[in-house]
């Protein structure tokens, strides 16, 4: 094994080219065995469904190297399931757990040198992707399918990390439709949101909140991440929606709240009940909990003085769960899996 020189503290959220990929495909009704690529190119055919039709679902998640020499992935199963969700939703082979799992194990044996090591903050990002590769000019779905596994490594997904922001609020445009893909991890929902994130950036912030997409009077989701509000009796709420993306981030930080002997509320989240927080996040696997200090939407705004507050609950909810991950603190509820190498 040769030894990786990466600036593993300074690493971007970005790609850095690893020892490969794995890649496992699905014909004539069976998927095949895993295999390790090197070849950054997929060779994939001009007519293909995923090309043309938008049949692609795809995952995040994480490995990391633990304080006592471990590397462990973080509830790789959730990510089993959710795409298995999304790729329901676009009518989309599903991927045996067994095989999903086996996939990402071998993925992060293949590249074991590029989990940064302990102590660095970083992590080795992985990006599990299902494809739809028959070729067609009609619209159906596919016959085939490319289960995709790629890594690399990565730093905070914001420079600052744990650092607050202002997010601003823009309706004229849905990342989906009401009774739509919204629950679906699939890239269109992706390139729905880019046109208002890019104008949120030019009016100076780094996260746009989406609003419900039926009447734009309740909260949604940020661009790329779950709700979260912590009010001043200590509840935690996240929106409930049919447009929202089930966060397994977001479900992780219910389960230590609920340990931390925190109420759970999940329901609609009025624009205009967004005093009642002193803390807001937005959660999920690239960033953890990214702490929002303020909303704008239009002339009113809305601050939350406590939302990155070194005793602040976000603040020890983003402890806990990075403490888990990392191997610092007890893992009571089994998320950690370990990678036999």
């Amino acid at each position: 094994m040769s030894e990786v020189q990466l600036d593993w503290k300074n690493l971007p959220f970005g790609y850095v080219q690893t020892n490969g990929f794995v890649q496992v495909d699905y014909a004539d009704g069976q998927w095949g065995t895993p295999e390790l690529k090197t070849d950054v190119m997929l060779s994939i055919h001009v007519a293909a469904s995923c090309l043309h039709y938008g049949q692609s679902a795809f995952e995040g998640m994480k490995a990391f190297n633990t304080r006592d020499g471990k590397i462990v992935l973080f509830r790789p199963d959730m990510n089993a399931a959710r795409i298995n969700q999304s790729a329901a939703r676009i009518c989309m082979e599903a991927i045996p757990q067994e095989l999903f799992l086996e996939a990402c194990q071998m993925v992060v044996r293949a590249n074991s040198e590029f989990v940064p090591p302990y102590g660095t903050g970083a992590s080795l990002y992985l990006r599990p992707l299902l494809l739809g590769t028959e070729a067609t000019v009609g619209i159906k779905a596919s016959d085939s399918y490319s289960f995709i596994v790629l890594c690399t490594p990565v730093g905070p997904y914001y420079k600052d990390g744990f650092s607050p922001v202002e997010a601003v609020v823009i309706d004229e445009y849905d990342r989906a439709a009401p009774c739509g893909t919204g629950k679906a991890k699939i890239g269109g929902n992706y390139a729905a949101s880019l046109k208002p994130n890019y104008m949120a950036k030019a009016m100076g912030y780094p996260i746009v909140l989406f609003t419900d997409p039926a009447e734009h009077k309740y909260v949604d989701e940020f661009g790329t991440s779950n709700f979260i509000g912590i009010t001043e009796d200590k509840v935690y709420k996240t929106p409930s929606s049919s447009s929202i993306l089930e966060s397994i981030t977001n479900d992780s930080l219910q389960q230590l709240a609920r340990d931390m002997g925190l109420k759970i509320v999940k329901a609609p989240i009025a624009l205009t009940d967004l005093g009642q927080f002193t803390e807001v996040g937005a959660c999920g696997t690239a960033a953890v909990i990214t702490p929002i200090s303020a909303v704008h939407n239009g002339e009113v705004s809305y601050r939350f003085p406590d939302s990155a507050a070194p005793d602040g609950t976000l603040t020890k909810l983003y402890g806990m769960l990075q403490g888990i991950q990392y191997g610092e603190l007890p893992d009571p509820h089994n998320w950690l899996v370990e990678v036999t190498l």
